[in-house]
């Protein structure tokens, strides 16, 4: 089964400066705060259909991303791909079948709100995420 890709569903950003970050997406590119995750260092903005996902170095998923955000560190730490289905095993397969590992299937937050999501790394070391859509209500309120 070919893996059929909608859009670009949100980036992340590691980040420095946090209020400086926010100030600039927000009050220069118009963005607004979706979600707060202020417990493990995590802000949501919304960027019209997308998210930009703001990752203080300084919080829990900052500190598992390496080094700050300069010459030798990275400020992306993985770019995330809305796909059409999610069938975990069908995915593990296809990728597999192209020699790619997968790590762990979560669920999680997205521009369109929780759902499956699975991540690997590209042949340099890229982090992707594979996002399907949002579980259903009845889902959720389990």
């Amino acid at each position: 089964m070919p893996i059929k890709l909608l859009r670009l569903d949100h980036l992340v950003l590691r980040v420095i400066d946090l209020d400086t970050m926010l100030r600039f997406y927000c009050e220069v590119l118009g963005c607004s705060v979706e979600k707060r995750q202020d417990s493990i260092g995590l802000v949501q903005l919304r960027a019209g259909d997308s998210l930009i996902d703001l990752v203080p170095v300084s919080g829990q998923l900052g500190r598992a991303g390496g080094a700050a955000p300069g010459r030798e560190g990275r400020n992306l730490d993985h770019f995330c791909l809305r796909i059409e289905a999610f069938d975990e095993a069908a995915i593990r397969a296809e990728l597999a079948r192209h020699g790619v590992k997968v790590g762990e299937f979560g669920s999680r937050n997205g521009a369109e709100g929780e759902g499956p999501s699975i991540y690997l790394e590209d042949p340099e070391g890229n982090v992707v995420e594979l996002k399907g859509p949002p579980w259903s209500a009845e889902r959720l309120g389990d």
